[in-house]
């Protein structure tokens, strides 16, 4: 994967998955090591947010000066808050990412086909093969005072973000559960919501229970949102579901976890390249993380992240190996 005088950084949230994490990374540290040349590989375990974003920065500044003999790269081990962090990192810069999936929902790696076993991701990124794939750049005013991020999953605004927030601020030992008991909570009192889009310039006015913009299919601890969605053709997929009874939409929440909730005439898919959504009462979440409120610019940008990914297959159609 690279000559000894490369660096490949590995950046790792121990508490991420419940402590899974770190209870497997010496062997991921293992896989690497038998694939690496020796002394290439430096190790970060990050025990705050400050410190990963610091440490993923400081990784892709360091590899942004790529030579023939020195390639570079950037890994993460963790949750999707973790990959969110990398991903944020190494967009446009042209070092390769890798994607080592250790927490609960694991969403951008589902949707990329990283096999979810951390060893076979490890595996992946040592092979050293490279793929680029598209992100969403989102604007507006978000949270922590920027005015841009990168989204590597699904931008959601209505009942779908309402249930992430209150998720996120539930007892970790829930795990994927969480969203579950969160989506029956917000249900209760939970109305359409108004929206305010713009598609590809196309102004639309409509209430909706929600509007998901999607750059892979997956959100939530593997909901499968936009079932025909890819990482790179160039397009966002914007799931809407129409005003419903919450009894419909109980409904549809098991089946949004296999994709065949889109045969309900409640539910339409357009695709766009940009999207402008605003309304009362939204707020954006992405990748689990929160965003900010409405009003938020969502642009695709074809090959914006460069992944170390399965050698010679679709992304779409990957699956460990037996």
């Amino acid at each position: 994967m690279t000559s000894g005088n490369s660096c490949t950084t590995l950046v790792v949230n121990p508490t991420a998955g419940r402590g899974k994490a770190g209870r497997i990374l010496p062997k991921v540290l293992a896989e690497l090591f038998k694939g690496l040349p020796e002394g290439t590989l430096q190790v970060v375990q990050a025990r705050s947010f400050d410190e990963a974003k610091t440490a993923c920065l400081g990784a892709v500044e360091g590899a942004r000066h790529q030579t023939e003999d020195r390639r570079d790269s950037l890994v993460v081990m963790g949750g999707d808050g973790m990959m969110h962090l990398g991903l944020n990192s190494a967009a446009t810069s042209g070092v390769p990412l890798g994607l080592i999936p250790a927490g609960t929902g694991n969403d951008f790696c589902r949707g990329l086909g990283i096999p979810l076993n951390p060893l076979a991701a490890a595996r992946i990124v040592v092979e050293g093969e490279t793929k680029a794939i598209d992100l969403s750049s989102v604007t507006g005013q978000l949270t922590h005072g920027s005015a841009h991020r990168w989204v590597g999953c699904v931008v959601s605004t209505g009942y779908d973000a309402r249930v992430s927030r209150r998720g996120n601020a539930m007892p970790q030992v829930l795990g994927s559960l969480a969203y579950t008991i969160a989506a029956l909570a917000e249900l209760k009192g939970f109305r359409p919501l108004p929206y305010r889009l713009l598609l590809d310039g196309t102004p639309r006015e409509q209430t909706a229970m929600f509007i998901s913009i999607a750059n892979v299919p997956f959100f939530g601890g593997g909901m499968n949102i936009a079932p025909k969605g890819k990482p790179t053709d160039g397009v966002l997929d914007v799931t809407i579901i129409h005003p419903v009874s919450r009894l419909t939409l109980i409904r549809l929440l098991p089946s949004m976890f296999s994709g065949k909730f889109v045969k309900d005439p409640a539910v339409e898919i357009v695709q766009a390249k940009e999207v402008l959504v605003d309304g009362d009462g939204l707020y954006g979440m992405a990748d689990g993380e929160a965003l900010g409120p409405v009003p938020l610019h969502v642009q695709v940008v074809p090959g914006a992240l460069t992944i170390y990914a399965p050698p010679d297959r679709p992304l779409s159609r990957w699956r460990k190996p037996r």
